[in-house]
């Protein structure tokens, strides 16, 4: 009979006082049921997950404001988790420059194990906190950037331990755990804590935490890419068409900002380089192509701006 050791005693009695590793009352009987109704069951429980989130968000303001202002300082949004938490990092921050045209390293995420880790699992990489420490050593973290510990339970090793050295540095901290009164939480400078309750399998935080934080993540890096400019009203105007899909997004964004023709639309992408703002912008104000850059340069890269920079102009 093995007994387990001191360390694996204060673990067991750790994840007992977290709220995501309680056994959920309304899915104790989830063994016995039909397809349909499991997934019933699984669709009622994930329903209180933006709920949760709601709740958080002056704390996810607080969060955006200073990853706006990093980034006007030239600082980097870094995410560091393991496991789901990490993958989803990893993933938010993949979607960011072909969504918004920023530069790979303006946002970035890193999982304990490194990349092996997005497809297979290596778990016991979230236990060894010099590593968390040098992921972020490698990437050469300065005071100007932000950091995001991502962790549902709030104490694995490598975020704390990566949360702690961003903290000394001068680096601004962000916790996201599921969890309150987590460790990583009482490191950070901000605490997201979008609290969602057991989940409908014991433990498994894949689910409605990894729901919870994902849409944390979809809101920090959305909401800062609006903020500086990315977007002319709800349209994704820096994005870069890649691929066919993306060309004819990029067309159709021209179009419903302009209401100019699908024809017209291609003719001011071919003139401008597939720009999307500079052919809006020189399909609403006639400007030709350097004006449009001078243009949106003085407005600080900001579409809204520059139309109204070129309207008060013609005014005059």
């Amino acid at each position: 009979m093995s007994v387990l050791s001191a360390k694996q005693q204060s673990l067991v009695s750790e994840l007992e006082r977290l709220i995501s590793e309680e056994r959920n009352p309304n899915t104790m009987d989830i063994d016995t049921l039909g397809t349909a109704e499991i997934l019933r069951v699984i669709n009622r429980e994930d329903r209180s997950v933006p709920d949760a989130v709601e709740k958080v968000i002056p704390e996810i303001a607080r969060a955006v404001d200073r990853i706006v202002g990093a980034f006007s300082k030239g600082g980097r949004l870094i995410y560091v988790g393991a496991g789901t938490s990490g993958r989803l990092g990893v993933l938010d921050a993949a979607e960011c420059p072909p969504t918004f045209s920023v530069p790979p390293d303006m946002v970035i995420g890193l999982i304990a194990g490194g990349a092996d880790a997005l497809v297979s699992a290596t778990e016991g990489a979230e236990d060894v906190e010099e590593e968390g420490v040098a992921a972020l050593k490698r990437i050469g973290l300065t005071a100007k950037d932000v950091v995001v510990g991502l962790a549902a339970s709030g104490r694995t090793p490598y975020v704390r331990a990566a949360l702690a050295y961003a903290k000394a540095l001068g680096a601004t901290t962000i916790a996201l755990s599921c969890n309150p009164r987590s460790s990583i939480a009482r490191i950070a400078e901000i605490a997201i804590l979008p609290i969602v309750g057991p989940e409908v399998l014991t433990g498994s935080t894949r689910m409605k935490s990894g729901t919870a934080q994902k849409l944390v993540l979809n809101m920090l890096t959305t909401a800062s890419m609006i903020r500086i400019g990315k977007c002319y009203q709800n349209l994704m105007v820096d994005l870069k068409p890649t691929n066919m899909k993306l060309l004819a997004r990029a067309a159709r964004i021209v179009m419903q900002a302009t209401g100019c023709t699908e024809e017209q639309a291609q003719e001011a992408l071919n003139r401008t380089d597939n720009d999307v703002k500079l052919a809006i912008l020189t399909t609403i104000t006639g400007m030709d192509l350097e004006q449009a850059k001078s243009a949106l340069a003085k407005a600080g890269m900001v579409l809204r701006k520059a139309i109204a920079l070129a309207e008060r102009s013609d005014r005059r």
